[in-house]
């Protein structure tokens, strides 16, 4: 699996991560509370933590182009419920980790 994070600096992250994670569940599979989310995407999960000035984000996928299209997916979205701070390109910190024969990391 590959994985990316990233963080906003905000004082609405829980308040975005509830917008994105309401949005999606019309669509996909999502579990959340006001700090915590993850939706499932066909092709990755994302993982959203709330704190008191961040909003931390995790994508997980498959491969890259899937994990591309994971984070792309969040972006977009955030960018759009986040339009009165007016933030840039997130910055997205990579990693990659092994998968062994039997399926686990």
């Amino acid at each position: 699996m590959i994985e990316a994070s990233t963080t906003l600096k905000t004082e609405h992250a829980g308040k975005y991560l509830t917008q994105l994670c309401k949005h999606f569940a019309h669509k996909i599979d999502v579990s959340y509370d006001y700090d915590h989310g993850e939706c499932r995407f066909m092709c990755g999960t994302a993982i959203l933590d709330a704190a008191e000035n961040a909003l931390s984000i995790k994508a997980i996928s498959p491969d890259e182009e899937q994990l591309q299209e994971t984070q792309s997916v969040i972006e977009r979205h955030l960018v759009r419920f986040a339009f009165r701070e007016e933030i840039g390109p997130l910055q997205w910190q990579r990693r990659f980790e092994p998968v062994s024969a039997k399926g686990e990391a």
